[in-house]
């Protein structure tokens, strides 16, 4: 390879056009346009010569000094050598598309550094360009920049699927760290979009859909509306050729039907602001192919009966005069009730603001209004690229670059507690849905959330311990289900108690990703620390078993241990002993021969090795009830473990048999699993045992045990009007909790068996529930509900 000058942050060109290392072209996967192997063949020196930096160079010198644009100039001879022999689908030379992508960027006038990175961003991809060979020529920003836009091509995954998240969430932290990386790739997407007729009609599919699913909300959520606009219709053009062509010609037709109405409402509300003395800009505008396809889609209507197809857009200079032209609008048209919003009170989710106003037309047709600042319309616009066009940062443009940054976090967020690239990207989706609800803090704070958010969504989106502490709420004054929808315009009130903690219920309707991440982080928080503490008494347990007291273990004794176990600490140890991953029996012998003789040479514990202890213990140490003929053994108490109630995620209760205090019950450690609760008579239980004899523990349950435990009640009743209804009274005045209710289908019969879940202290609380409901006399039998013995 040639020796090149080497370039600190891109000030100094290289002396020559770079001779660069080439790969074989790939076939592409369709998202750079791909490359055509019969372009090969083509009159390269005439498709050469088409493509020109000129246009890209007139755009830039309006804002770029000429020793910028030099350096423009070297990227792009960079680029050219590394593409060339490189073709599109539709046959134009490769560096078209970089040209291309540097123009649009230059439209926002992204800075040198930004349009550097655009002609370079496919160098790495396709032709295998170094980030260390940018750096050099370039500098890091430049070279960052265009790995923030590299697929992860060179990493092995599983499914296309998994390659694709990963390169997802890549894009998405790099786009955290620095704007213009996504600013780069929505220009790259958007010339894809632009030029994706040459691709095979698969390929044009999935990409339009890819396109809908993530680049154009992205886009919207940035405030880049016309881009979002481009992507939405092309992503329509190529997923739904058909209905586009069908809808496109129905529009052109209405287009000419309707040219006239929209000339009378211009002339008509230009005449009006001039009398009222208001300077404004008026603007008819055509609505997008998709946003009336969707409305179609949405309301179940057919074209004839979409007549809002055309709408009119306001520019004001001041924010009174949004306020005054409204009222101008409203003296001329009758507004349609409902049909108003104000979102330059409340701005979007993007930083979005302007009045919205339906009104009906001379015709009798609703007719849409948008009245809006210039500076409003800049950043409704050109959203976060207003930064780059206007260089300013202050009224509108400023509340967009928060909202920007405030999401931009909310990402770096999600990403710190999700290590899962898929659910990372499932997470992020929710959070670009476009429609927004608006609610009301207790202290008149207004929250925009996505559609479809819930009390728990608020919570968290004020603090994470506020959600974590979470337990009831009110909207509006009202008491409602955590998982009640919120509106526009509910006032929400969050009701907390110092030590409860997230439900993993509320994963299946909480909406934004930072209440999903914030749940997930928090739950496999608190199940390492119960794992830790169930494992750490575990452990005491079976070493007070042998004699020896975990405090009299030394810090060498410890290390050794460790060793020998594998694990990095001793709170690893303890959660992998509380998860069921290690016998704390097996640990517990081995401390014993650490503590007997330091120098013993102990080899590292595998799975033979656990195995062949683990047959010596079930042989002597397994739990009595278990081992015993049908369960008539009593549960011997020397060295059992203590259920407080207390445990948390780290003790479960076998749905089989429904445990509750008071109950002979014995414990089952799967691996990975934690502590499963069983009784002693279960025919689960006892099946488990036959295969995994060591995994059992002799259980007691502490004399203060706290806490609700399920058990299930079956009640047979004589069939009669208001026979649940009196039951469920009987079992709510004893303080129990129904969690479910099933009933026998036969509602034709004279008897019928009703089965509950119950909630219940203890067994004498079950006996006193049992009391209650026997008491009526359309009661013919009541029973817990055990586990059926096989014959």
């Amino acid at each position: 390879m040639q020796s090149r000058t080497p370039a600190t942050g891109g000030s100094h060109p290289p002396r020559n056009r770079p001779v660069v290392r080439r790969k074989p072209a790939p076939k592409g996967d369709g998202t750079d346009g791909g490359i055509s192997a019969h372009a090969a063949a083509a009159n390269h020196a005439d498709k050469h010569a088409a493509v020109s930096l000129a246009v890209l160079l007139d755009k830039l010198s309006s804002y770029l000094p000429e020793s910028d644009l030099q350096l423009i100039r070297n990227a792009y001879r960079f680029a050219d050598a590394a593409h060339l022999g490189q073709y599109r689908a539709s046959g134009e030379p490769y560096i078209s598309h970089p040209v291309a992508v540097a123009e649009i960027c230059a439209e926002w006038k992204l800075d040198t550094q930004a349009l550097m990175a655009a002609l370079l961003h496919d160098t790495a991809e396709d032709k295998g360009i170094t980030q260390a060979e940018l750096m050099e020529h370039f500098g890091p920003t430049v070279a960052i920049l265009v790995d923030g836009l590299t697929k992860l091509d060179k990493i092995q995954f599983s499914s296309r699927e998994e390659n694709q998240a990963e390169s997802f969430r890549k894009m998405l932290l790099a786009m955290a760290r620095d704007i213009r990386v996504i600013l780069i790739k929505l220009a790259d997407r958007l010339h894809n979009m632009r030029t994706l007729g040459a691709m095979a009609a698969d390929k044009r599919r999935r990409i339009a859909t890819e396109t809908m699913d993530i680049y154009a909300p992205i886009a919207y959520r940035l405030g880049l509306n016309q881009v979002y606009r481009e992507l939405q219709d092309l992503g329509f053009q190529h997923g739904h050729p058909m209905r586009h062509a069908v809808l496109s010609q129905a529009l052109k037709v209405a287009r000419g039907n309707r040219r006239d109405l929209v000339d009378k409402i211009l002339a008509a509300t230009t005449n009006s602001f001039a009398e009222a003395g208001i300077p404004a800009q008026l603007y008819g505008r055509e609505k997008t192919l998709y946003s009336i396809y969707s409305k179609m889609q949405r309301k179940h209507r057919s074209f004839a009966h979409v007549q809002d197809i055309f709408g009119f857009r306001v520019i004001v200079p001041e924010v009174l005069d949004c306020y005054r032209a409204l009222g101008v609008l409203h003296a001329q048209y009758k507004p349609m009730p409902g049909k108003f919003e104000d979102f330059i009170a409340i701005p979007k989710l993007n930083g979005y603001q302007s009045l919205h106003t339906t009104l009906i037309g001379p015709t009798g047709a609703p007719v849409e209004f948008q009245i809006r600042t210039e500076a409003m319309h800049r950043v409704a616009e050109s959203g976060v690229a207003a930064h780059w066009l206007y260089k300013t940062s202050n009224g509108a443009e400023a509340i967009a670059q928060v909202s920007t940054a405030a999401w931009l976090q909310s990402l770096l967020d999600i990403q710190n507690e999700n290590r899962d690239a898929a659910e990372f990207i499932e997470t992020v989706k929710v959070d670009l849905a476009p429609d927004a609800v608006y609610v009301f803090t207790p202290k008149s704070r207004i929250l925009a959330l996505p559609r479809g958010a819930t009390p728990v969504d608020f919570s968290y989106a004020i603090h994470t311990a506020l959600g974590n502490q979470t337990v009831a709420a009110k909207v509006n004054g009202e008491l409602v289900p955590l998982r009640t929808e919120l509106h526009s315009g509910d006032v929400v009130e969050i009701v907390t108690a110092p030590h409860s903690r997230p439900n993993p219920n509320w994963l299946s309707f909480v909406r934004t990703g930072r209440a999903r991440s914030k749940i997930r982080h928090e739950l496999k928080v608190s199940q390492q620390a119960e794992s830790q503490e169930l494992g750490k008494r575990l452990l005491s347990r079976a070493l007070s078993q042998e004699g020896l007291q975990l405090e009299s273990l030394g810090p060498a004794e410890w290390s050794r241990l460790l060793h020998w176990s594998g694990s990095k600490s001793q709170e690893e140890l303890f959660a992998d002993i509380g998860l069921g991953k290690r016998v704390a029996e097996i640990v517990a012998k081995r401390a014993l021969l650490l503590h007997g003789n330091g120098q013993a040479k102990l080899p590292r514990q595998t799975e033979e090795n656990d195995t062949a202890v683990a047959q010596d213990l079930s042989s002597s140490g397994a739990p009595a009830a278990v081992a015993g003929a049908q369960g008539a053994a009593e549960l011997p108490t020397r060295g059992a473990l203590i259920l407080e109630g207390t445990e948390g995620a780290s003790v479960h209760y076998a749905d089989c048999c429904r445990p509750i205090p008071g109950d002979a019950v014995l414990g089952y450690l799967g691996k990975g699993e934690g502590l499963t609760v069983h009784l002693q008579d279960c025919p689960q239980a006892r099946r488990l045992f036959q295969k995994h004899p060591q995994s059992w523990i002799d259980l007691i349950w502490s004399t203060s045990v706290t806490g609700l435990y399920q058990v299930g009640l079956s009640v047979f009743v004589s069939n009669g009007k208001g026979v649940l209804a009196k039951l469920a009274s009987a079992i709510s005045e004893h303080d129990a909790d129904i969690i479910h209710v099933t009933m026998d289908d036969d509602s034709g019969q004279p008897t019928i068996e009703l089965r509950f879940i119950l909630a219940v202290r203890d067994r004498k609380h079950l006996a006193d529930i049992l009391r209650a409901v026997r008491s009526h006399k359309f009661v013919t039998r009541a029973a817990r509900i055990k586990p059926r013995h096989s014959t």
